[in-house]
């Protein structure tokens, strides 16, 4: 009996509300519910005005076993952001698009040194992804082989230091493995082709819907973001990394991380993004999860 909530982004005031909605009460510091308890899919930071107080409720919830929380990729190039580099520099570079990435959260805790790097240590406990005999949940990309992948490599399906040192090694299994989990799978536009993003930045890649059957699929329906540019063309198999896909016949699987618009809907029985671009104006969105193996839109519960 969970119920799983997307991406915050430091929405502090919206997550509150969405947990009183949920029947949750906040005793003793933690929002705890008679029955049940939550699932956190990542990106905690960034972006929001209470990024701080977003973190605090999160940990709280977690430290009193009352919610599980996964590690996004916001959490994830945070660490990589303060992670030095032995030759100098940091293992995420300080590009001003990295920069005013994470601005919002670095100036909510500034001259709060210590506590954001409690935070940043706590952010290496936190699993990449969650599964049991009914769903799986993972921030934004459940790939089977990149899952077995970090199965294998992760500890305790957690980073560590010397982990997350060799994890930005590019074309590396680990690399590829972590990139596609926490940030999903792209492939190239048609030659010529590009987008500006929700940040202004120039893009000749698109995300793709990695559910669905490359084969099968033109550039515009297999792309998760509207793109009018788009042609209705089959896609180049050639700009996968691999073709395998998350049929109808695997397990339900919630994510985050792709900043939906409208009102939430599950793309099918099986799949359901729960980012609804609560940073952008848009909704803050839980999945009220009991023992049904298919999705049901009326447990989509929002503010």
């Amino acid at each position: 009996m969970l119920d799983i909530i997307g991406d915050i982004h430091g929405h502090a005031d919206k997550l509150e509300e969405l947990l009183l909605k949920l029947g949750y009460t906040k005793e003793n510091g933690a929002y705890l519910h008679p029955g049940r308890k939550v699932l956190f899919i990542g990106d905690y930071i960034d972006r929001g005005p209470k990024i701080k107080e977003t973190l605090e409720i999160v940990k709280a919830m977690v430290d009193n076993e009352n919610a599980i929380a996964l590690m996004g990729n916001h959490e994830y190039n945070a660490l990589c952001f303060h992670f030095q580099e032995t030759e100098g520099g940091h293992l995420r570079k300080h590009e001003i698009k990295n920069i005013i990435q994470h601005y919002e959260t670095l100036k909510q805790f500034q001259n709060r040194q210590n506590e954001y790097e409690k935070y940043l240590e706590w952010f290496k406990t936190l699993p990449l992804y969650y599964e049991t005999e009914q769903f799986r949940a993972v921030h934004a990309c459940w790939d089977n082989r990149n899952i077995d992948l970090l199965r294998h490599t992760l500890d305790n399906d957690k980073l560590t230091d010397t982990l997350i040192y060799k994890s930005v090694e590019k074309g590396t299994p680990l690399n590829n493995a972590i990139d596609e989990t926490l940030k999903g799978k792209e492939i190239r536009m048609p030659e010529g082709l590009y987008f500006t993003d929700k940040d202004g930045t120039k893009r000749t890649e698109i995300r793709v819907k990695w559910w669905e059957d490359p084969s099968q699929t033109t550039y515009k329906n297999i792309s998760v973001e509207p793109i009018g540019e788009l042609p209705e063309t089959l896609v180049d198999l050639s700009h996968f990394k691999s073709t395998n896909y998350y049929t109808p016949d695997d397990k339900m699987v919630f994510f985050g991380h792709y900043w939906l618009k409208g009102n939430p809907t599950p793309y099918r029985n099986n799949i359901c993004c729960l980012d609804y671009s609560i940073a952008k104006g848009g909704h803050l969105v839980a999945y009220r999860l009991d023992e049904e193996r298919k999705l049901n839109e009326s447990k989509l519960i929002y503010v």
